[in-house]
């Protein structure tokens, strides 16, 4: 935190960290693609005219932080706290940290997983494969219970390993169900043709064959997780998910958000051996993320 601080503690550093990630071989109009231009102020706002084609560009026009208030040094800082919370961050005590109100540290938030999520998409699983089933939520009182309950949001976790059985990236998708048609989608769209998937023997991973994929099913035949060692870091993957979510989020829509809080665990998990630099890299996918508005932060995640 220090040595963020004495990097980003000025709203100038900020502005010229901003200015750096946005166009780091210096400005070129959005336009015309020249370089020539002014700088001018527009209120607290850097604005940027190109000197051939007179097009004005703020320095946070086309970025995440289109449009917002608040100070540049509360956006890095939330981008800090964000990229740098192993077990993840509550919007509540993202509230308290930034001295803002709820609903706009929510947005925050919600923001800047949605660009975890974005930078995700990137990447596929390759090689071994481990996959499970698994659900967000839980019972209503008075309802239906185990993989019949309406409050539960299923989704296929899946981690790829290196040949000495490392875990190497891990991804979270949600699902509208287990059926063999939403594997075989979730297969082409999140692993590579060739790879040999590992299974507990549900029927519809079979599918996985449908993307190119060898399918390897183990027989459970009553066992528990932690006496399988075939699926040892799939299970553990799950088990620091579920520590994540109970011990930082008290509530949230499960059926509208189940994948952005996924894939912002997936991300911080994904790169966990480079925190030095994780909020800078925050940085630049919300420099090159397209402007969200809160009607589009609050549009349905998961497919249904």
């Amino acid at each position: 935190m220090p040595e963020f601080l004495k990097d980003y503690g000025t709203e100038a550093q900020c502005e010229q960290a901003l200015e750096t990630a946005r166009w780091p071989e210096g400005f070129r109009c959005p336009r015309c693609a020249e370089t020539a231009h002014y700088v001018l102020r527009d209120g607290k706002r850097k604005v940027f005219q190109c000197t051939a084609c007179r097009h004005q560009a703020s320095l946070i026009a086309g970025t995440l932080f289109q449009g917002t208030k608040l100070p540049l040094t509360t956006w890095f800082l939330a981008i800090y706290l964000i990229s740098q919370a192993k077990t993840g961050l509550s919007a509540l005590a993202l509230r308290r940290q930034l001295g803002v109100s709820y609903p706009t540290a929510w947005l925050i938030h919600h923001k800047l997983m949605q660009v975890m999520a974005d930078r995700e998409e990137r990447y596929l699983l390759e090689g071994k494969v481990q996959v499970d089933d698994a659900y967000l939520g839980g019972e209503r009182t008075g309802g239906k219970v185990g993989r019949g309950s309406e409050n539960k949001v299923p989704f296929i976790a899946a981690i790829s390993l290196t040949n000495e059985d490392r875990p190497l990236r891990v991804r979270l998708t949600s699902v509208s169900g287990f059926t063999s048609e939403a594997v075989s989608a979730w297969a082409k769209a999140n692993v590579v043709s060739g790879s040999v998937v590992f299974s507990d023997g549900l029927a519809c991973f079979g599918a996985v064959t449908d993307a190119g994929c060898r399918h390897q099913p183990t027989v459970m035949a009553g066992r528990k997780p932690k006496d399988v060692p075939e699926f040892k870091w799939i299970n553990t993957v799950l088990g620091n998910l579920k520590t994540s979510l109970s011990g930082c989020y008290h509530a949230f829509d499960f059926q509208k958000y189940a994948a952005r809080y996924l894939a912002a665990f997936c991300y911080r998990f994904n790169r966990r051996f480079d925190l030095r630099t994780l909020h800078q890299r925050l940085l630049i996918a919300a420099v090159i993320a397209i402007p969200r508005p809160l009607r589009l932060i609050r549009v349905a995640d998961v497919p249904c």
